[in-house]
This record gives C-alpha cells, structure tokens and sequence, in this order.
C-alpha cells in the first residue's frame, strides 16, 4: 500500500508531510518552498494554473483567478458568505442546479469541489514527486467549524482526482497533535487557529497518546483575508477622497492593492510603519497618471481591525465557557495560522491567560505535521497509536411543525456518537416519512445549515399514530452524518434517500 500523507487544505495556502522512517517531514516544492498557495487560474491560452504558477499571474489575469474558495466550500448560493464574497473577488459565481455555486472561470463552469480537487491533486503531484512512489491516499484536515456538508464536499473532492481521503480531521486537533506527541504530556491546551481564511478555537485536554477535545467554535468567514480587506477598504476610500475616482472597478488595479495590502500587513508585525505605494494605478481624465502613496502605521492597522480581533476573542471565550475552563487552569496557548503573528493578538491573548503563548508549534506547520502523525497511525504496520476523542462544532437537528428546531445531538456533543429518535405516522395509509435535517446553533431552523432531507419509504400502511418509525442518526469520527431508518415491530430497515436541496 502507498502511504498516506497528512494535507492542511488552507483558504490561501496549502501544505503537505509525511512521516519517515519515524520522523514527520514537510513536503517540499521545487524551489525548497513547502508552501503551495490554494489558488487556481486559467491563463489567456486556456492553460490551467495552480500553486505558485497561479499566483504569479494574478495580478493580470484576477478575473480567471480563484483564491479563497474554500470559504464557499459547501454553500448555498443564496447565503450571505456567497454574497460577501461577490463583493471582494474579480472572478465570477454563478447559481448551480443544487443553488449550489459555480464560478465562471476561462468561459468554463467549475464546482467548488473540482476548484478543492485541483489543489489536492497538485499538492499530491508534488508528494510523488518527492517521495518517488505513487500516492492515493492522504488525511486531510478542516477547520473544526466546518459543517456535515462541507466535510462531505472535502472527501468528494478527493474522489474527483482519486485520492482516497482516509480521514478528515480538525485543523487545531491537528496542530494539538503536532504539539503533544512524544512528550507524555499531561495538559490541557487551547489552540486558537487564526488562518488565511477561517479562525478556531479548540480546548483539548491531553494525556499522554489521547486527545480529547472538550468544545470547540470558530467562524469561517474570519481570517487574514479579513485583515487585508480592511486595509483595502481604507486604502480605496482614502484614494476616492482625494481623486474622485473608485478603484474598486477595476480589477487589476485591485489586485495590485490587494497584493500589497498582504504583504504591507506582514512587514507591519516586525515594523511600526511601512509605505504603501502602488504606482500608475490608473489615469486621469486627461491621461496623467495617478499613483499610491500612503504610509502605514501599526497603530492604523490595529486601529481598522480591532473589530476582527474582538470578535476572535468572543469566540473564545464562548468556548472556555462551554468547557467550563478558567483561563488560569490553561496549561498552554497553542497559535496557529499565520494572522497569529499580529503582535496585537499576541498581546491580547497574553493579557487573557496572564502568560504569553507557547513557541511549541509552527503557525504555518503544525497542522500539516499534525495531519501526517496521524496519517502515519493509520498505517498498518505503524508503532504510533493515538485515540482522537472529537467533537461536533454545532448542534445537529431536525426541523419540527412551525419551523422550530429540534436538537439531536447539542453542540459539542462527543463523537462519534449514535441516537435512535422514534416517529410516527400522521395520517392513514402513509408509506413514507420525509425530514428535514439542519445544523447550526440558532433556535430556528432557517437560520441554521440545511444538511438535507431525507426520505424513508417502506412504511407498512396502517391508521395515524399506528406505524412506528425508528430512526438513527449517526456521525462518524469525521464529523459526518449518516442516518437509517427501520420498523422497531419487525426490524425490518427501510429504504433512505436523501437529497441535499441547498436553500
């Protein structure tokens, strides 16, 4: 058998390890670099383009451009994160048959699952590469705020390039992992997770080879691209005072502030200021041309984005609640992503706990590292032995009479885990029972997830109230749900169909 490599699947970059004759290594890409940016293009020959090749060109091509996708992963059309997104991204989205969403890229249709699939394979391409053998296997990880449907949209992803997802795990379970093993550990860490795209907050308490999960919360429209967004946002307001002219239509002068708002934000976490200058970024009227020309401050940066990290900060705090942990009883603060090295989230979070964070993991590292220790566990002829005890980020439920939502399992419930409901009929003579399963922490169901609605047909006929129905829900140590239904009278499974309608 090939053996399965560990992939961090990032909203801006993506990375890849493996284990070696007992030790973890990252996967390098010609060049030394380990890092493969998530993005796909399609070049004016109709070439196609993903990694660092994509990158290169953005800046003229951002219209066939796709970064970021992973935030649309799973999601309807008609959400408020597609609508968000519209309003940020050159290339263009269009409504599938399932309202799910397809870009427009080159004058050809992607899914979202293809766009996944794309990057997967070339991070896979480059481990060959490497490794000089063939790989068909990989765990790949997701943030832990990820829903059913977006877990279920990773692994079709692999299906689409073969590449058999043997197990999907959580990025800061990941990261934990990275940290705790070999060390005999006896802790109870908190891992928050501030990526390119998605942010999360995981407590973990770990002793020795077991890591239990005890909540967890996140947001995934929240990340660096946030941070970069705000200074954009200033940078065009500020530009449109003095010139009377919105850059904001323009794509490729967006993509050059774009650019440099990335990587002003870095310089600005080891200097107190930095310029911005972009320059003949567009013309006057009358031909002249007009340049950037600011000076970033540290304090403007913090100043614009205070916002962001309060809301990271709530989060947290939601989740020590959920846990029932005093930030005094916090053993270690694990930060993971690369927006972690603002110094003013630092200084936060040290503020918080009483200490500064730990230098235990790699911002950019340690998930991929995490996700290949636990790769290496599932070999076959592997000596490390881990037991992952997880959790689910949101409640999962169905929809009762009047729109109401009706929890299955609450949020944080422990996984994997089984619960059998009982239902019966409601008028004479029904032979099938349909549901509506949501997920999501709202009291009403429209505001939460649609998973799907399920069909369980077979039904003996008989009067109202007469037929029972047992049903079972069951979610996977990925976080995946699966149900089945049978008559309890005769034991007898019944046939289930499920349809995600995406709403």
């Amino acid at each position: 058998m090939s053996k399965i490599i560990g992939i961090d699947l990032g909203t801006t970059n993506s990375c890849a390890a493996i284990v070696e004759n007992g030790t973890v290594k990252l996967i390098p890409y010609k060049g030394g670099e380990f890092i493969i940016p998530s993005i796909f293009a399609i070049d004016e020959k109709g070439n196609e383009l993903i990694g660092h090749e994509a990158k290169r060109q953005w800046q003229l091509n951002p219209r066939n451009t796709v970064y970021a996708a992973k935030r649309l992963v799973g999601r309807s059309f008609t959400s408020d994160v597609v609508a968000a997104m519209q309003k940020t991204v050159a290339y263009e989205m269009k409504p599938g048959e399932r309202n799910d969403v397809l870009l427009d890229i080159g004058h050809k249709h992607f899914r979202l699952a293809e766009i996944s699939a794309k990057i997967l394979n070339k991070i896979r391409v480059v481990a060959q590469d490497y490794l000089q053998e063939k790989v068909s296997r990989a765990v790949v990880t997701v943030p832990a705020y990820f829903t059913d449907r977006q877990r279920q949209a990773v692994k079709d992803a692999g299906k689409l390039v073969q590449l058999e997802v043997v197990r999907i795990i959580n990025e800061p379970t990941a990261a934990a992992l990275a940290y705790g093993i070999g060390k005999n550990l006896h802790e109870t860490v908190v891992i928050y997770d501030l990526g390119g795209g998605t942010f999360d907050v995981s407590i973990i308490e770990i002793r020795d080879r077991v890591f239990e999960v005890k909540a967890t919360g996140g947001d995934i429209f929240l990340g660096g691209l946030d941070f970069d967004q705000a200074m954009i946002d200033y940078v065009i307001r500020e530009f449109q005072k003095k010139h009377d002219i919105d850059l904001s239509t323009d794509p490729v002068a967006m993509q050059r502030i774009k650019d440099l708002a990335e990587r002003i934000k870095i310089d600005l976490s080891s200097r107190e200021q930095a310029p911005f200058n972009v320059p003949f970024v567009t013309m006057t009227l009358q031909g002249q041309p007009l340049n950037i020309d600011f000076v970033f401050t540290r304090l403007m940066l913090e100043e614009m984005t205070t916002k962001l990290v309060d809301r990271s900060i709530e989060i947290l705090n939601r989740v020590m609640k959920d846990a029932d942990l005093d930030p005094a009883r916090v053993d270690e603060l694990l930060l993971v992503g690369g927006q972690t090295r603002m110094p003013v989230v630092q200084k936060r979070l040290t503020a918080l706990f009483g200490k500064p964070p730990s230098k235990g993991v790699h911002p950019d590292e340690a998930v991929a590292i995490g996700a290949a220790l636990y790769a290496h566990s599932l070999e076959d002829n592997s000596n490390l032995r881990l037991q992952l005890l997880d959790v689910i980020p949101m409640a999962i439920g169905l929809e009762k009479a009047g729109g109401s939502f009706h929890e299955v399992f609450p949020r944080n419930a422990a996984i994997p885990n089984a619960k059998a409901i009982e239902a019966t009929t409601s008028y004479d003579g029904q032979t099938e029972v349909a549901m509506r399963i949501f997920q999501g922490d709202a009291p009403e169901v429209a505001q939460n997830e649609l998973l799907g609605d399920f069909l369980f047909s077979g039904l003996r006929p008989g009067e109202a109230g007469k037929a029972r129905i047992e049903i079972t829900f069951d979610v996977n140590i990925e976080g995946i749900l699966t149900m089945s239904a049978r008559d309890p009278d005769t034991g007898k499974q019944m046939k289930t169909t499920v349809r995600v309608t995406q709403h």
